[in-house]
């Protein structure tokens, strides 16, 4: 079930975003008069096809998912044959660059319109996250050295301002890629502080690994929570129930779940006095842990048949309907130049091309994403759509951007490029296209085979 899950939330992404794109292309070359022959999802094999309009255009569903085209009249396509007179006004390559161009770039645009959107609609709704809200650091750690303390809330890393422990992952990546000091503004006793955090020790592929941990940065401790029983064990035996709030162990305050659990297995057979929070209720119900022994010859541990939950902070993220359309543009932007960057720093070797992923990675992201929620879900599909616009604004032959680069040297020769050039060019860029496809593909097999 997780598989077809998985499989059924890729595929849906993946529609949703190329007709996306390619509806953008197709909408502007209609209002540039455009005769458009055929819009389609995919490629190869027609699986469904029918026609729409004046100019019965062609709309299908094909056999490979992995892209989509709108083909226009062109006088450079062989296969449409001798274009009538009277229909040549309306062929693309008739357009003038301006025109031409905005066709071109709508696809690009469309994909961050709808990240836009989706951004917007989960800001005005409101999402559920983590509070930025830390845990005392680690000693001899970057974030103890910088005089960090637990119970500090994060309020802006090198002055854009972070609402949720995600914006704080999000906006320490490019610093600890970069390895530099950072500033950090924190809430502490009723103000707040400056204070600056290096990461110029860390190792350069740190960012790859959980680098918040490795600065000292984790989230403070929440509540925890009896999420499940295991039937005759200690727990349900002596008194405990599903949603039972720990609150001290043996006179010592709970703060994780793994206070508990080293509390328990050091006491088999001891018995444990367990202060809870039941409703309004504070209780000390006594659990004798059940003691037992893993593998032949090992020392007995205490167990009492119970699955702790941990549960932190977490705050509701939400924005006006104005303030939120401004935050979908600002995320859209910031996660645009942001991958931008990290392909620019791959390129230059400064980051590894293991960050590099294909469809496999992709499809199991959509999985998780939809198994956690729909919010999670629109998360995913704005990021995807915004790394597609980028993408294809790429100035490589075969792309969108590289159909602009054309169009600039068209602007500035003074006359269209000869179709040798076109030609040539297009194989390379389709050959970049095709290494860059495979580099991907094999960082997911690997990714596949070491998980």
């Amino acid at each position: 079930m997780s598989t077809m899950q998985t499989l059924v939330a890729f595929l849906a992404a993946l529609t949703l975003l190329i007709f996306v794109h390619e509806l953008g292309h197709y909408l502007v070359a209609r209002w540039c008069d455009v005769k458009v022959l055929r819009f389609s999802i995919g490629f190869g094999r027609p699986l469904f096809s029918w026609r729409v309009g004046p100019d019965r255009t062609e709309w299908t569903i094909a056999a490979i998912p992995l892209g989509g085209y709108v083909r226009m009249l062109d006088e450079r396509d062989t296969a449409v044959g001798p274009i009538p007179v009277d229909e040549l006004p309306r062929a693309f390559t008739r357009k003038t660059l301006a025109q031409r161009s905005a066709i071109v770039v709508a696809g690009p645009l469309a994909n961050f319109l709808l990240a836009i959107a989706l951004y917007a609609a989960m800001g005005w709704i409101g999402t559920q996250e983590p509070a930025p809200v830390i845990d005392e650091p680690a000693g001899g750690t970057p974030a103890a050295i910088a005089r960090l303390q637990g119970g500090d809330r994060l309020l802006a890393v090198d002055g854009a301002p972070v609402r949720s422990w995600n914006d704080v992952r999000l906006k320490l990546l490019e610093p600890v890629i970069e390895r530099r000091e950072t500033e950090l503004r924190v809430a502490r006793d009723g103000g707040s502080s400056l204070l600056r955090i290096d990461t110029r020790g860390l190792p350069a592929d740190e960012a790859e690994r959980d680098f918040l941990r490795t600065l000292g940065l984790r989230l403070a401790p929440g509540k925890v929570v009896i999420g499940n029983l295991v039937g005759g064990g200690a727990a349900e035996r002596d008194g405990l129930l599903v949603g039972d709030e720990l609150a001290a162990v043996a006179g010592s305050p709970v703060r994780r779940g793994s206070d508990v659990i080293e509390r328990v297995q050091a006491s088999a057979g001891s018995p444990l006095g367990f202060t809870v929070v039941r409703g309004r209720e504070e209780l000390t119900i006594t659990v004798t842990p059940d003691a037992v022994q893993l593998a032949a010859g090992a020392d007995r541990v205490g167990r009492i048949g119970a699955g702790l939950q941990d549960r932190i902070l977490m705050e509701t993220v939400r924005y006006g309907p104005l303030e939120s359309l401004g935050h979908g543009v600002r995320q859209t932007w910031e996660m645009s130049l942001f991958s931008l960057r990290m392909l620019g720093k791959m390129l230059m070797g400064e980051l590894s091309l293991r960050n590099l992923s294909g469809p496999v990675t992709i499809a199991d992201l959509a999985g998780q994403s939809v198994r956690v929620g729909w919010l999670a879900y629109a998360s995913f599909l704005a990021l995807i759509s915004i790394s597609l616009g980028v993408l294809n604004l790429l100035p490589i032959p075969v792309l969108d951007g590289g159909h602009l680069v054309y169009y600039a040297l068209e602007a500035a020769r003074g006359r269209p490029l000869s179709e040798r050039f076109v030609v040539i060019t297009q194989k390379a860029g389709l050959a970049i296209i095709m290494m860059m496809m495979a580099l991907a593909l094999f960082n997911d097999i690997t990714r596949l085979i070491g998980s």
